[in-house]
């Protein structure tokens, strides 16, 4: 989903990948990659709008809605984890989620308590 523009350098770029083997997206990304273009730091093939929309269309994938339960887990993540509000929704959904993170984001790749794709 979010993986089809090379080099994209942001936690925007994970996958969760489910016991259906389906890929899918939290929904905090979309918020990512919006700031991303906003700020500059980030240049879509298409207006944002509808860059978005398209991504939430990829074949096999779903979009991982924010629940009170992985709000409440980004606030009690073990360890010591980095203060990024996003970051923490991202790894406590993959948590809730019992799902294995696929990100290149360093601040996540040094973070123990979550399974991640290698």
């Amino acid at each position: 989903m979010f993986g089809a523009i090379p080099n994209f350098q942001i936690t925007t770029a994970i996958l969760l990948r489910h016991q259906r083997h389906s890929d899918s997206g939290c929904s905090i990304s979309l918020w990512e990659t919006a700031k991303a273009v906003e700020y500059g730091r980030l240049t879509l093939p298409l207006p944002v709008a509808e860059w978005l929309a398209s991504a939430l269309t990829y074949p096999g994938g779903r979009l991982i809605e924010l629940t009170p339960e992985i709000a409440f887990e980004s606030t009690r993540l073990p360890g010591a984890f980095h203060k990024d509000p996003a970051d923490q929704m991202i790894v406590a959904t993959a948590r809730v989620l019992k799902s294995r993170l696929a990100t290149i984001d360093s601040e996540i790749l040094k973070y123990p308590h979550v399974d991640l794709m290698t």
